[in-house]
């Protein structure tokens, strides 16, 4: 078993050496969407690694991609779903917001206040800040994002 650090959440998480991070990760009951069924594919289980990186595996081609589309990303940046634990000593950030899942999910806040960021399943940008008023026309964005995350899904790998 290695340790894994986790900011700004906080706690410890004890995950079996070659397993993947999302795993430790939803092992905490956090929301992580995985949206590509956990093939590198979307952003929906981007994290920072701020430190421990020689601890985890390398990124493959297709986890670069698809973090080259992150609006968020840095060089501290990596897909639970495709990062192994070899070591001991991460640190793993967890970006704040949550990653629309759902039409319906937004659609039901209409004229309501967003308690936290809203995030493109995607590209891991914002949609809709934290304190913002989601409105119809913010809706309408969502029903894009969505079409493009239906596209993802579908696509073979």
């Amino acid at each position: 078993m290695k340790s894994v650090t986790m900011v700004p959440v906080g706690g410890q998480l004890e995950v079996a050496t070659g397993s993947r991070l999302v795993e430790g990760l939803l092992s905490q009951d956090l929301e992580i969407e995985m949206a590509c069924g956990g093939r590198g594919l979307c952003a929906t289980c981007h994290v920072y690694l701020r430190a421990g990186k020689d601890c985890v595996s390398p990124p493959s081609a297709r986890e670069l991609r698809t973090l080259g589309l992150v609006a968020t990303a840095d060089p501290d940046s990596r897909l639970a779903c495709q990062c192994h634990i070899e070591g001991n000593g991460i640190v793993v950030e967890v970006p704040e917001g949550m990653y629309v899942q759902s039409i319906e999910q937004v659609d039901a806040l209409v004229g309501t206040v967003a308690g936290y960021d809203y995030l493109h399943p995607i590209t891991g940008q914002r949609l809709i800040p934290k304190g913002k008023l989601i409105t119809r026309s913010i809706f309408n964005e969502f029903v894009s994002a969505a079409k493009e995350l239906k596209r993802v899904r579908e696509t073979p790998t």
